[in-house]
């Protein structure tokens, strides 16, 4: 695979074919333009102010997150395995994914945060594109896994999963961590414009109930789907408390009930 990141191709071939295929949906079509622009604007903002500090990787209990995360996004992948990252970002999980030997075309809608992904983490088996997660301009079954962290819920899902499901090989899987709208600082956060500007969320990023979720993708084809919440670890826990806040995390996601309110959800399926 390529060593340099595709940073040529623009946003055109891929709304070229979204404008086609939507002529029958003006009104979806209209929505994810304008939503495809936010996330383009708030891709130049993160780049600005620094998308690690903004999504709390950096910290004591977010490096702990973050290396969970890799490992719930990465266990499953092998060498020669092709494998499509959504939402890539600045890059913070795609080196991780490269290492288990896959072929990783690691994707985001932002050029400014792919500029600062391949300057953090190139390899021979890493390709950086920009890319519409809603028309990809890949072919029928392209790829063997499609993996991201917290990217879903920046999306029109709908839309999202349905192209994801057209690029996957048959018996292909998909791997997210999204957070949880039962979560009630998550739900408070996505739901109140104010918060959300100041914690530096994007307009219109929000949550998922897991429940909803599973029945769509359900719907769209996708078998064997599980959804399972996790993580009570808060990002922002003083650094004296992470490993009592990180055990007591751990009891709470092993009590039915509780374990509902978590800060996360654990996505996977088998197109």
């Amino acid at each position: 695979m390529a060593t340099n990141p595709v940073l040529d191709l623009d946003l055109r071939t891929a709304s070229n074919k979204w404008r086609a295929i939507s002529k029958s949906h003006s009104s979806e079509y209209l929505l994810v333009q304008e939503r495809i622009a936010k996330e383009v604007q708030h891709g130049r903002f993160l780049a600005q102010h620094g998308a690690g500090e903004i999504w709390n990787w950096e910290s004591p209990a977010g490096k702990l997150r973050w290396a969970r995360r890799v490992r719930m996004l990465s266990s499953h992948l092998k060498p020669g395995m092709t494998v499509l990252e959504l939402g890539c970002g600045t890059g913070t999980f795609t080196r991780e994914l490269a290492r288990s030997g896959a072929n990783v075309v690691a994707i985001d809608v932002s050029p400014e945060l792919l500029e600062i992904a391949n300057a953090n983490c190139s390899a021979p088996n890493i390709q950086y594109q920009i890319q519409n997660a809603y028309a990809l301009s890949y072919p029928e079954g392209a790829f063997d896994s499609i993996v991201g962290s917290s990217v879903l819920h920046h999306l029109e899902i709908e839309a999202a999963i349905r192209d994801m499901y057209r690029v996957l090989k048959p018996g292909g899987t998909i791997y997210f961590t999204e957070p949880n709208m039962l979560n009630p600082q998550i739900a408070i956060q996505k739901n109140i414009p104010w918060i959300k500007r100041k914690v530096g969320d994007s307009p219109d990023e929000t949550a998922f109930f897991r429940w909803p979720l599973r029945r769509l993708l359900e719907q769209t084809g996708y078998r064997d789907v599980r959804i399972d919440p996790f993580d009570f670890l808060h990002p922002k826990t003083p650094a004296a408390l992470v490993d009592r806040v990180k055990a007591f995390g751990r009891f709470l996601e092993n009590v039915p009930g509780i374990l509902e309110f978590a800060g996360s959800l654990y996505i996977r399926a088998i197109k």
